[in-house]
């Protein structure tokens, strides 16, 4: 998988200093143009980000493309954990090739098993049907691309009768032939890492599966956490070719200390929140709608926190 060009270039010049990349977590198509004319330099879009985010629609998706950014896109079917069942991680396989025939710039997944190792079976499952729908074929896609899901094992204790997936490679895929130039698609493993029993091993795992990079805090609920309890560091120490994002609670003021920590890209959701104008509701009722998140209020990009970003990131 390719590497951004400024660790591409500053590999090639080891006293050139690195341009670490700004992600902005967006929900909204609006909220990817005003993270591109903030300085973004690429989004992670997804819906509800109160809980956590969950892979957004395809209306969506279409529309943030549309605004000329790069989109990586969440793939996570339901919000709580990362412990997947066959079901679960079917959707999600179907997921990502109607998501990367949509456009979008790359995926962001991630998987963990019940005992909190990194499920290595599912992100080799992921990388594989991202990179097949990726590469454009001589016919038109129609609903059998979508269902083709290769049987998903990963013992007998969690899917019984069905055979581990054994890893492939894009040239080893019973595909048809190819008649366009496949474009260029980047794969993200999310926090999930930080919800592994041992994050250090989490990442190290990531060699050789074929992903772009990894976004962590280090193992704590916020970047800064991460920092002082030194695993962050680690992370970017045993990491190899995956780039290093770090997002997780990310503060302006710890910018410095991560970019001197060695990570390619920041990410953060630059958020505001934005409230229900009173004349939309019945004066003196409320209707509760969820449980889970309030239904009089929802997340919007902000154009000052963004700049405010990049500017560190250039700073730094």
């Amino acid at each position: 998988m390719t590497n951004d060009a400024t660790r591409a270039s500053s590999s090639a010049d080891p006293s050139a200093r690195r341009r670490p990349a700004l992600e902005i977590a967006v929900t909204s198509a609006a909220g990817a143009v005003t993270a591109r004319d903030g300085g973004a330099d690429r989004v992670e879009l997804c819906s509800a980000l109160e809980l956590g985010g969950v892979t957004p629609s395809q209306g969506l998706v279409e529309a943030a493309v549309a605004t000329g950014v790069p989109v990586h896109a969440l793939v996570r079917c339901r919000p709580g954990g990362f412990a997947y069942d066959a079901d679960e991680l079917d959707v999600m396989v179907r997921e990502i090739r109607a998501l990367v025939r949509s456009g979008v710039a790359g995926v962001v997944v991630g998987a963990l098993r019940e005992d909190g190792s990194l499920d290595v079976d599912a992100l080799r499952w992921f990388v594989e049907a991202a990179l097949d729908a990726a590469a454009p074929r001589d016919r038109v896609a129609g609903p059998q691309d979508v269902a083709e899901v290769p049987p998903r094992g990963v013992g007998s204790a969690r899917v019984p009768g069905v055979s581990p997936l054994e890893p492939r490679t894009l040239e080893s895929l019973p595909l048809e032939p190819r008649t366009l130039e496949p474009r260029p698609l980047e794969i993200t493993v999310h926090r999930a890492v930080d919800r592994a029993a041992d994050p250090v091993a989490a990442v190290t795992a990531l060699a050789g599966l074929g992903v772009t990079r990894v976004l962590t805090s280090g193992g704590s609920s916020t970047v800064g956490a991460g920092l002082a309890s030194g695993v962050l560091p680690r992370l970017v120490e045993v990491a190899g070719d995956v780039q290093v994002m770090a997002g997780g609670g990310v503060q302006l003021g710890d910018v410095p200390a991560l970019v001197a920590a060695g990570v390619d890209a920041v990410h953060l959701s630059a958020k505001r929140v934005r409230a229900v104008r009173a004349s939309s509701s019945r004066s003196g009722t409320t209707v509760s709608l969820g449980t889970e998140a309030s239904t009089d209020s929802w997340f919007e990009t902000d154009h000052d926190l963004v700049r405010a970003a990049r500017h560190a990131l250039d700073q730094a």
